[in-house]
């Protein structure tokens, strides 16, 4: 597929220069108002090379924040200024407007180019002009049906772009994307001051017994009536009192009702609130967002709505109230508020425990379009783990390794009369410390035993092996069984 060349402005100007007026360059500088930084602009070479190289539908990976929208608009543009066609595909309504508005303010020929929900698309597959390049917005929901039946319709070279390339049973993306170009990373885009710093609160545990699964997710319904409690609600508004207070902070919740209730809550306490959901109307929503975008209104509260494509630099909190399994809803949530704005940090508030799951949002991953190995099926047994030497076993009321005799407890998420206190997860000191860690590649390479939970926690090993392998190097004495 013929691109125009990666220097994008050097052919343009120069044929401007020959056959228009001078206000005509003036026009057209004034209507391309965003520039490529030097990390899109490789991004959008790289793909012209893997089209060069016979590649048809590479995948484009970079973090949230990192410009997904101006990339696309370049390589829209770069298109229909070939006189080619466009086809870009949203998955929900409110993104196509945002989309559309980027590509015209960019300078692409909306005449030549059609955004629209997949949804839409695939019903009018023969009443739309074959695309020359069709452009998959978060392309991680690619494998779904209504994407490959467009796909294959049209037969057109593709680019999509994601934050995370992988879906949430943990399957690759190969059966579509024949390529990943990787970006550059979230830490390098704070250091650049291209996604702002944070700082991240949770409990130093997640206790998630008591909630099941449903296609591959926590079940919503377990999650709103474990965490609709009142002294819940309580502690979430206290912890942004004391670590937010008065700034603007997008809440993710489980379920319409829990989402209501929490935007209720934080209003008699004072804090003007809201919620939307996918039944919000056209006309409330945008009212509504507006209003959180002028400040009017503090809190948003919603059901993964404010996820993917939503963009409020001034946002400054994500609240999460929804513990997942999926890394890329995770990613989406906790990086919302890390929009960049000059001596801004940004505060993340996850009162589940996504973090023990995924990890820190701008930690380093390896992406593949391999799908992750399957785990052997194994009979579902309910296990105990010692809190006091990290032993698993079978239940009982008495650990078999050290003796520990188990407190009587609810197995209720979160504990009715006990709270459960938030803590820095990405203290400077803490972060320098993984750092170090990350270049062991023994565990005698560790020197205390933090280093060691440390290490397991890389390695995904249980915590019994930090506690049993510190005690085999001298650092702890065993418990007598």
């Amino acid at each position: 597929m013929k691109l125009m060349p990666t220097n994008r402005l050097t052919m343009r100007n120069r044929a401007i220069s020959h056959n228009a007026k001078s206000c005509e360059i003036v026009k057209f500088k004034e209507r391309r108002i965003m520039q490529l930084r030097d990390y899109q602009l490789d991004l959008v070479s790289r793909v012209h090379d893997a089209w060069r190289q016979g590649y048809k539908r590479p995948c484009i990976v970079l973090p949230c924040g990192g410009g997904k929208s101006i990339i696309t608009a370049d390589m829209a543009k770069r298109t229909t200024d070939n006189g080619k066609r466009v086809l870009f595909l949203v998955h929900r309504q409110e993104l196509c407007e945002q989309i559309e508005n980027t590509f015209r303010a960019y300078g692409t020929d909306m005449q030549l180019c059609t955004v629209g929900m997949v949804q839409t698309i695939t019903r009018r597959l023969q009443k739309i002009q074959r695309p020359d390049l069709i452009i998959t917005d978060e392309n991680h929901h690619c494998l779904a049906a209504s994407y490959k039946r467009i796909y294959e319709y049209f037969g057109s070279h593709c680019v999509g772009v994601t934050a995370t390339p992988v879906r949430l049973n943990g399957g690759g993306l190969g059966e579509i994307n024949d390529c990943l170009i990787v970006g550059i990373s979230a830490k390098k885009l704070i250091a650049r001051k291209c996604l702002s710093p944070y700082e991240y609160y949770a409990p130093p545990v997640a206790d998630l017994s008591g909630i099941k699964s449903r296609n591959g997710d926590y079940a919503p319904e377990d999650i709103e009536t474990a965490l609709a409690k009142p002294h819940i609600y309580g502690d979430v508004i206290k912890y942004y009192k004391q670590l937010s207070d008065g700034k603007k902070a997008i809440c993710y919740c489980a379920t319409v009702k829990h989402s209501k209730d929490m935007a209720e809550a934080f209003r008699e306490a004072g804090i003007n609130a809201a919620h939307i959901d996918g039944t919000t109307s056209k006309g409330e929503r945008a009212e509504i967002i507006s209003a959180f975008r002028s400040g009017a209104i503090q809190i948003l509260c919603n059901v993964d709505l404010i996820s993917e494509g939503f963009d409020v630099p001034d946002c400054n909190t994500s609240i999460l109230l929804r513990p997942t399994k999926s890394l890329t809803l995770y990613i989406q949530q906790s990086m919302r508020c890390m929009r960049y704005q000059p001596d801004k940090t940004a505060i993340i508030i996850d009162h589940v425990g996504n973090v023990h799951r995924h990890g820190l949002p701008d930690q380093d991953r390896e992406w593949t379009l391999e799908p992750k190995p399957q785990k052997k099926q194994q009979n579902t047994v309910s296990v105990r783990q010692c809190p006091e030497c990290f032993f698993t076993h079978e239940p009982a009321a008495v650990c078999p390794n050290c003796g520990h005799i188990y407190e009587v407890r609810s197995t209720e998420l979160p504990k009715e009369k006990r709270e459960t206190a938030l803590q820095r997860i990405n203290d400077p000191a803490e972060t320098a410390l993984r750092e170090k860690v990350t270049k062991y590649v023994s565990p005698n390479q560790c020197k205390s035993v933090h280093e060691l939970y440390i290490f397991a926690d890389m390695k995904h090993y249980k915590k019994g092996w930090a506690y049993h392998t510190a005690v085999a190097m001298g650092m702890l004495r065993g418990k007598r069984k």
